[in-house]
């Protein structure tokens, strides 16, 4: 049985991880109707990069500077989904882009235009969970298990 797989089939790994997962987060979006939150739309790109980097990785794969970048790719991801766990836990306060938006109340158009538009979703709602758990705190762990097994891969696997 193997344990780790050798760096072409990690690649593999990697781009199939990060394809479920930006499906995934489209079908919670498009099909169950969640309206994701500024910060869950960024905690895509990480992903969508992962996807481009894994499939040249996989035709270079004894290049260790792929690697790093994917390693770079998942502790920007660890650090982005950490920071929106966090806010959702109240550990972090949210910065201005995650409130729903302060509107000019002294100006009465103005008012009427905000109330008529869809709100954007509040970072600190976690308004989807799979088992109690919220998809930033779910990318969370994912990322940071991304980043050590890239971390052993490129410490030992050599081709």
């Amino acid at each position: 049985m193997i344990l780790f797989p050798n760096r072409k089939n990690f690649y593999v790994i990697i781009f199939f991880i990060s394809l479920i997962s930006i499906i995934s987060a489209l079908y919670i979006e498009y099909v169950l109707k969640y309206q994701p939150c500024k910060l869950c739309i960024y905690q895509r790109l990480p992903y969508l990069t992962a996807i481009f980097v894994s499939f040249i990785g996989f035709n270079y794969s004894n290049n260790d500077k792929i690697l790093i970048v994917i390693i770079m790719i998942f502790t920007l991801s660890t650090v982005l989904s950490g920071y929106h766990f966090g806010i959702e836990n109240n550990i972090f306060d949210e910065l201005s882009a995650c409130t729903s938006g302060s509107s000019d109340i002294l100006n009465k158009s103005k008012l009427l235009e905000s109330l008529n538009k869809n709100m954007p979703v509040n970072c600190k709602d976690a308004t989807f969970k799979i088992l109690g758990i919220s998809l930033a705190a779910i990318n969370t762990i994912l990322s940071i298990l991304i980043v050590i097994f890239s971390i052993r891969t490129l410490t030992y696997e050599k081709n």
